[in-house]
């Protein structure tokens, strides 16, 4: 079995699985929530891009005991202005080059959506190369943001990359998904909007029967990747948060969307087959590692 190891220099090597620590490690700003116990928000997307070998700034939209799924929670939403005063801090001690990259998810407020738009231009000012990755977090089968930050996605999302759900990409382009020319032409509306790739997850499609689907568009390319569906007895949160961080890490390292994609695939499958054998309700983020990968049965994608 050969595994491919991946190092800093965007190429996938043999050269040794920790080589990547000899070199400066590339800088993300990961704006999220953040649970003392489990895995969704910053505790799902830091520990993979750190065996990555990335230094993630993880700067906490709310601190909880547990996800809200529980039922019954304990902790803080924090406001707008704690966020901006932690960023704040990182650019009086002139750090802010270092980033190459901004990921961020859920968000509990428009006050929050302006703040890391605002974060981001300013970033990308400093560095005219970041990256940033958006996760459109507004629900699963019902949308259950405040409308103020679902106004604030339809009407001023602007990203490099956006990883939303059908249920999300639907409401937030206004068009149905039914089958694969629905889907390109909402890949042509976000792609309007400005945004450089879409994919889009958790996708059921007339024409692609018994399987669930991924979906990856940078405008000139598509391409679908079916994906193994598990029915867990108690849902598992944080997928979303694992597979938007896995992208992003795998994408800076490549520069190749439809890699990116297999890659992040091959990682994410791991984990739920982990978490699905140990009936476990939390992700089992630390059962595998994320610096290599089989070739052998990396996931295919179809050009569509």
């Amino acid at each position: 079995m050969l595994l491919w190891c991946l190092s800093v220099d965007n190429a996938f090597t043999i050269k040794g699985c920790f080589s990547s620590y000899m070199n400066i490690a590339k800088s993300i700003l990961s704006i999220q929530s953040h649970v003392a116990y489990g895995f969704v928000g910053n505790k799902a997307a830091t520990y993979p891009l750190q065996y990555m070998g990335y230094d993630v700034w993880p700067v906490n939209t709310v601190q909880f005991s547990n996800h809200t799924g529980y039922g019954k929670w304990q902790g803080e939403v924090f406001d707008s202005e704690h966020i901006k005063s932690v960023i704040q801090g990182i650019l009086d001690i002139g750090q802010a080059h270092k980033c190459k990259a901004i990921l961020s998810g859920y968000m509990g407020s428009k006050a929050i959506c302006d703040v890391v738009k605002a974060i981001t231009q300013q970033f990308k000012s400093i560095n005219k190369g970041l990256l940033y990755l958006c996760d459109p977090v507004i629900g699963n089968n019902n949308c259950f943001v405040k409308p103020e930050v679902l106004d604030f996605f339809k009407q001023k999302l602007m990203a490099d990359i956006i990883t939303p759900s059908q249920y999300e990409a639907e409401v937030l382009s206004g068009i149905k998904v039914t089958d694969i020319a629905s889907l390109k032409e909402i890949a042509g509306y976000f792609h309007n909007r400005g945004i450089k790739i879409v994919i889009i997850t958790g996708l059921n499609l007339s024409d692609v029967h018994s399987s669930l689907c991924i979906f990856a568009s940078d405008a000139e390319i598509q391409y679908l990747l079916l994906t193994r569906e598990y029915h867990f007895s108690t849902p598992v949160n944080g997928t979303g948060d694992l597979f938007s961080s896995l992208y992003l890490g795998h994408y800076l390292r490549t520069q190749d969307m439809g890699l990116a994609l297999r890659h992040t695939e091959y990682h994410l499958q791991k984990v739920l087959k982990n978490t699905y054998e140990l009936k476990e309700r939390e992700l089992q983020v630390l059962s595998i590692r994320y610096d290599t990968a089989d070739i052998d049965v990396l996931p295919s994608l179809i050009t569509i």
